[in-house]
């Protein structure tokens, strides 16, 4: 594989969610990653998070199995790992274990609740994540339930994506101090951070509990989505005064009540009247009208729509793969460019041992 991390092997021991999406960020930036998976389990081509790495299938259990296990963990920078807490050291594969025999190992651990804590032991999934650390709450409409979105805030982006830059940083510590570490990596650790933006909001007085009825949430008229007069969406994000001008001088809006942009007591209704503008004209009307502008527009893409946008082919945003139309790799990269993503392949466990010179 190219990519900057080439070069940097990597142990997964197969799991759902956030830590295959880390390994598999990893292996599209170049990493050798193997993923150690039971005896027999499928391997499966349109499971876009398991791309560009080889399975293996280990019986954790048996001793012979652990021990061909840790012969691969000895010869790995990183290790990736989403089991309940206790469950790797009840194997033989814990960090004391794998780090007496690797002392420069990266040891990566990826749970909701995190090592330690008083749920650490409980089952739970990125909603209960999420819940807790205050992010759940601030997503959905006045007046309404809470809504979950999707498993990006707590699975994906404070899970996966925040394990694999605690993992990077912890290499580079390892590479300078030939010392390696644990990275604890909790959902409800990451989906806190990933609202600091709206803690700091709010400690400004600028971010109430009030949910849709905030800056950024729904709330005010210029920064929502809105439907046209086919059933499509648009969305609109005029934040500043200079693009908020451009969004009326391109719709035609004239009516002074818009000129208190800022004045959240006008929001209800200039969201109304807003919708009833855009409900005048079809998406692709609409595209045609402020697409490219700097009234902070675009239009709401389903899954099939997303990859055949002109901005997204030209980017070359996603690319297929064993017939899988999936998300490319990012970032890009101007030197170290990684490879295009391939599906996922089975190993047979002598062929891994071999080709990463382990002996058990």
């Amino acid at each position: 594989m190219a990519g900057p991390l080439e070069g940097i092997r990597v142990i997964e021991f197969a799991g759902l969610g956030p830590g295959p999406f880390c390994a598999m960020v990893l292996a599209d930036l170049g990493a050798e990653v193997l993923r150690i998976a039971r005896p027999g389990a499928p391997v499966e081509p349109r499971d876009v998070t398991t791309r560009s790495r080889a399975q293996v299938g280990v019986d954790l259990r048996a001793p012979e199995g652990a021990a061909a296990a840790m012969a691969l963990v000895a010869r790995a920078d990183l290790l990736v790992e989403g089991f309940r807490p206790g469950v790797m050291e009840r194997l033989g594969l814990g960090p004391e274990d794998c780090l007496a025999r690797n002392p420069r190992l990266v040891y990566g651990r990826m749970t909701g609740w995190g090592q330690h804590g008083p749920l650490a032991q409980a089952a739970g999934h990125d909603i209960n994540y999420i819940a807790i650390s205050g992010a759940l709450h601030a997503i959905g409409r006045a007046g309404e339930a809470p809504v979950p979105p999707l498993n990006y805030v707590g699975d994906f982006g404070g899970g996966g994506m925040l394990l694999a830059v605690g993992l990077l940083a912890a290499l580079h510590a390892a590479q300078r101090s030939g010392r390696g570490q644990v990275v604890d990596a909790a959902m409800t650790d990451g989906s806190a951070l990933l609202s600091a933006f709206m803690y700091g909001f709010k400690a400004q007085g600028q971010w109430s509990n009030q949910r849709g009825e905030n800056l950024l949430d729904g709330g005010a008229h210029f920064y929502d989505t809105y439907a046209c007069a086919d059933g499509k969406y648009v969305a609109v994000g005029a934040i500043e005064p200079q693009f908020y001008a451009e969004l009326r001088q391109r719709c035609g809006i004239e009516d002074p009540l818009f000129d208190g942009q800022m004045d959240p007591a006008r929001w209800p209704l200039l969201k109304l009247r807003l919708a009833d503008i855009f409900r005048t004209r079809t998406r692709d009307e609409w595209c045609a009208l402020l697409e490219g502008s700097d009234a902070c527009f675009a239009p709401v893409l389903d899954w099939d729509e997303a990859p055949a946008h002109a901005h997204n082919r030209a980017r070359r945003t996603f690319v297929e793969a064993g017939g899988v139309m999936q998300p490319a790799p990012a970032p890009r990269f101007s030197h170290t460019v990684p490879a295009e993503p391939v599906p996922p392949h089975a190993l047979a466990l002598d062929q891994a041992l071999a080709a990463w010179g382990a002996q058990p």
